[in-house]
C-alpha cells in the first residue's frame, strides 16, 4: 500500500525511530571525545527522517547499501545500539567483529550490505545485488543511499544507466545534505536539479522534503510499490541538512553558525514532534517513555562495550580470506587427445561452467555480439542468450561492482575487463569492496566472482595497450590471482576459481590465445594452488609464469648446449605464491633466476627474489637473478617492443652470469 497509515502505533514507531538515531549518535559524539571511538566519525544527526522513513516501506527481505554515514540506516533497519556501538568501539562483539568501524557496519540478519567510506563506491554493488535478485527471480528491493557529492563521481552515472538499462529492482536515494564535505552543492553542481539526472536515464524519480518523515515514507513506498511492480529502477531525491560537522576532524570553517542554527530548528525530530502533540496523536508522556527506553538502551549498550572483549591478535589474519575451501580437484586419467587452442580452451571452460551452474553467467564489454575483443566468446550469446551474456557499457568500475553485487546476491559472475589497462578504472571496486568485504563484515559476506583480463605485450600495441599488472592484484589481501599458461590451465582453472569462496583474478597473456596444441577431450579442472615443476633440472631454477614460462622452457633447451640443465618452475598462483614448490626447487639447484615480463621496479619477481633468499639463504650458492622488462613504457616499433620484453637470450645470459654456472 502507498499511502502511510498514520495510525497511533506508526506514528509513535516513527519518532521512536528517530529519536533512537539522534540519541545514538549524541551519545557517539561524546564517547568520540572521551577517545572510546576513534578513527573517522560521521554523525547522521538531522537526516533522521530519511532512514526512518524508508527503512518503513521495505520488508525485512528488501536489502540496503549505504555510506560511511550509515549509522541511521543500520539503527533503522533494526541494527541493536549495542551491535552498532560495539562496532564503533572495535570490539569483537560489534556488528563486523570490530573490523570495520563506525563506516563499516555490516549485518546480515537485517540484509545490510555495508556502509562504504569510498565515495560513491556503493552504487555499483547496489544496482549487483539488484541484478542478482532479478536474474533469479526474488521480489526483493536494494534501496542504496548515498550523498551529494556521489553525484559528481563515475560510479554514479555508470550505476544509473546499468540499472536503467537493465530495469532492475533498485531504490536510489540521494540524502542532499547541501554539503558534500566542506563543499556545498552550488559550487560544484552546474544543475542541481538533480531529478532531471535520473530522468537523463528514464528513471523516474521524486523529489521530497527529507526533513519530513510522512512524506519521505509515503515517497518510499510509491516507489518502492513500482519497483516491486517491475517498472524498473527509482530515484528518491530527499532535501535535508546534517546539523553536525562532516567528521570529528572537520572545523566547519565553510559555513557559518546561523545558517546550521536555523536549520536545526527545522530539525525533523522537533518537526514532527510538534505537529504529533499539536494535533492530539501523541501525548508527551508517550514521548517521555520513549526518550527513558532509549536512554536505557543506550546506558545498557555503553556497559556492554566496555565490558566487551577485544579480537585476539593471534586472530588477525582471519577473514581475510575464507577459513575452509573446496578440495583441490582430482585429476582425471587422460581420454583421447585432440588438437585446441589457448582461446578455444578458454571458450570451453566458460561453456562448462554455464552449462554446470545455473547461476554463472559472464558480463563485459562486446562479450556478445562482437564475440569478445580476442574471440573467446564468440558464439556463446547465441548457445547462452542475453541475460547470461551480457553486454556491458564501457564502464569498467560499474559492471565490476555489479558483478561483486551480484556475487554477494548469490550468483556466480565471470567479469570479463577487456585488457588489463581498463582493469585501472575498476581498481576501487576490486581492492576497496571485492577484496576487502570479506574482512571488513567481519565474515558475514563473501565474494565468490571470476574477473578475467587480457594481460601482456608483443602485439605492437604501444604504451597503453601493453601492460603486464599482475603484481599489483597480487599485492592485494583478499584476492586470488592466477595466470594459465597451457591449454589444461587455460580450460581447467576457470571452474576450480568459479568454485572458490573469494574473487579471484584470472591473467590471460594476450600472446597465448593463438597457441595451438593437443589437450586430453575430457580435460577438466585443475588445481589454482600450486605451481607445477614443467622441466626438471639440477643447477639452476627458472621461476616465470604465463608467456614467459614458455620462454623460460625454450632457455632451458638452449642452456643444455652450454652444459647447464634448468629446472622450470610455472608459478601459476601469484596470490597466494607456492613457497614449498619453490623452496623444495631451489634447495636443490642452490640458484634462481625469475622472469617477469612486468617492470623490475617493484616487481613480483623481486617479491619472489626477497622470498627465495629469506628461506633458502644458506643453500644459495649465487645472488638470486632477475630477468624484466626494461624500465620503459612499451613502445611501438617492434624491434623497440622485443627490446623491452624478457627473450630467451636474456634468460640465457642471466643463468650463465650466476657464480658457479656450467663450471
Amino acid at each position: 500500500m502507498t499511502k502511510v497509515k498514520l495510525n497511533h502505533a506508526h506514528a509513535l514507531d516513527l519518532l521512536s525511530g528517530m529519536i533512537r538515531i539522534r540519541r545514538f549518535e549524541e551519545k557517539c559524539y561524546e564517547l568520540y571525545t572521551q577517545e572510546h571511538i576513534r578513527g573517522f566519525l560521521h554523525l547522521y544527526d538531522g537526516e533522521e527522517a530519511i532512514a526512518v522513513g524508508v527503512s518503513a516501506a521495505l520488508e525485512e527481505r528488501d536489502r540496503v547499501v549505504s555510506t560511511y554515514r550509515e549509522h541511521g540506516h543500520a539503527l533503522a533497519r533494526g541494527m541493536s545500539m549495542e551491535s552498532a556501538l560495539a562496532e564503533m568501539y572495535g570490539k569483537a562483539t560489534g556488528c563486523a567483529g570490530g573490523r570495520g568501524g563506525s563506516m563499516h557496519l555490516f549485518d546480515q540478519e537485517t540484509n545490510l550490505y555495508g556502509g562504504n567510506a569510498i565515495v560513491g563506491g556503493g552504487l555499483p554493488l547496489a544496482v549487483g545485488l539488484g541484478l542478482g535478485d532479478a536474474m533469479q527471480g526474488k521480489d526483493r528491493v536494494t534501496v542504496c543511499f548515498f550523498g551529494d557529492g556521489a553525484l559528481a563521481e563515475g560510479a554514479f552515472h555508470e550505476s544509473m544507466n546499468l540499472a536503467a538499462l537493465w530495469k532492475l529492482p533498485v531504490l536510489f536515494v540521494l540524502e542532499n545534505n547541501l554539503y558534500a564535505m566542506g563543499t556545498a552543492v552550488e559550487r560544484v553542481q552546474a544543475n542541481t536539479d538533480f531529478t532531471a539526472r535520473a530522468a537523463s536515464y528514464g528513471m523516474p524519480a521524486e523529489s521530497v522534503d527529507g526533513n519530513d518523515v510522512v512524506s519521505v515514507e509515503a515517497a518510499a513506498r510509491r516507489l518502492v510499490e513500482a519497483i516491486r511492480a517491475g517498472e524498473g529502477p527509482q530515484f528518491l531525491h530527499c532535501r535535508t541538512y546534517r546539523t553536525r560537522p562532516h567528521s570529528m576532524f572537520d572545523a566547519e570553517k565553510y559555513r557559518d553558525k546561523a545558517e546550521v542554527a536555523d536549520w536545526r530548528r527545522k530539525s525533523p525530530i522537533t518537526r514532527y514532534q510538534s505537529w504529533l502533540v499539536d494535533n492530539g496523536l501523541v501525548r508527551q508522556d508517550e514521548i517521555d517513555a520513549i526518550e527513558a527506553e532509549v536512554e536505557a538502551q543506550l546506558r545498557n549498550a555503553v556497559a556492554a562495550c566496555e565490558q566487551a572483549p577485544w579480537e585476539p591478535v593471534e586472530d588477525l589474519a582471519r577473514h581475510t580470506v575464507a577459513e575452509t575451501r573446496p578440495a583441490p580437484p582430482q585429476p582425471l586419467n587422460p581420454g583421447r587427445m585432440v588438437d585446441s587452442t589457448y582461446r578455444d580452451c578458454c571458450r570451453a571452460a566458460i561453456t562448462d561452467a554455464m552449462l554446470r551452474d545455473e547461476r554463472v553467467f559472464m558480463m563485459g564489454e562486446d562479450i556478445g555480439a562482437y564475440g569478445g575483443c580476442y574471440a573467446v566468446s564468440t558464439g556463446l550469446l547465441a548457445e547462452f542468450g542475453t541475460d547470461r551474456i551480457r553486454d556491458t557499457p564501457l564502464a569498467e568500475g560499474g559492471f565490476t561492482g555489479a558483478g561483486i553485487g551480484a556475487a554477494l546476491a548469490g550468483m556466480r559472475p565471470i567479469v570479463e575487463i577487456m585488457t588489463v589497462n581498463f582493469s585501472l578504472l575498476a581498481l576501487d571496486q576490486i581492492l576497496n569492496t571485492a577484496a576487502s568485504l570479506r574482512h571488513m563484515s567481519g565474515g558475514q559476506f563473501g565474494v565468490p566472482l571470476v574477473i578475467r583480463m587480457a594481460t601482456g605485450a608483443g602485439r605492437q600495441l604501444a604504451a597503453q595497450h601493453s601492460h603486464s599488472l599482475e603484481n599489483y592484484y597480487a599485492h592485494i589481501p583478499g584476492l586470488r590471482v592466477v595466470a594459465p599458461a597451457t591449454l589444461e590451465d587455460a580450460r581447467g582453472m576457470l571452474w576450480t576459481a568459479l568454485a572458490d569462496p573469494d574473487p579471484v583474478i584470472m591473467f590471460e597473456h594476450v600472446m597465448l590465445y593463438n597457441m595451438a596444441g593437443q589437450i586430453a577431450e575430457n580435460a577438466g579442472a585443475v588445481d589454482i594452488d600450486r605451481a607445477v615443476v614443467r622441466r626438471k633440472g639440477r643447477d639452476v631454477t627458472l621461476i616465470s609464469w604465463s608467456l614467459s614460462m614458455w620462454k623460460a622452457l625454450e632457455a632451458a633447451e638452449e642452456l643444455v648446449k652450454h652444459g647447464v640443465e634448468a629446472e622450470v618452475i610455472d608459478l601459476r598462483s601469484l596470490r597466494p605464491i607456492d613457497d614449498e614448490t619453490i623452496m623444495e626447487s631451489v634447495a636443490r639447484t642452490r640458484r634462481a633466476v625469475v622472469v617477469d615480463e612486468s617492470w623490475r621496479t617493484g616487481s613480483l619477481a623481486g617479491e619472489i627474489a626477497a622470498r627465495v633468499q629469506e628461506h633458502c639463504f644458506w643453500h644459495l650458492d649465487a645472488p638470486v637473478g632477475r630477468v624484466c622488462a626494461a624500465e620503459v613504457p612499451v613502445p611501438y616499433p617492434k624491434h623497440l617492443e622485443t627490446a623491452v620484453l624478457p627473450q630467451v637470450a636474456d634468460i640465457v645470459a642471466a643463468v650463465k652470469a650466476l657464480p658457479g654456472v656450467g663450471q
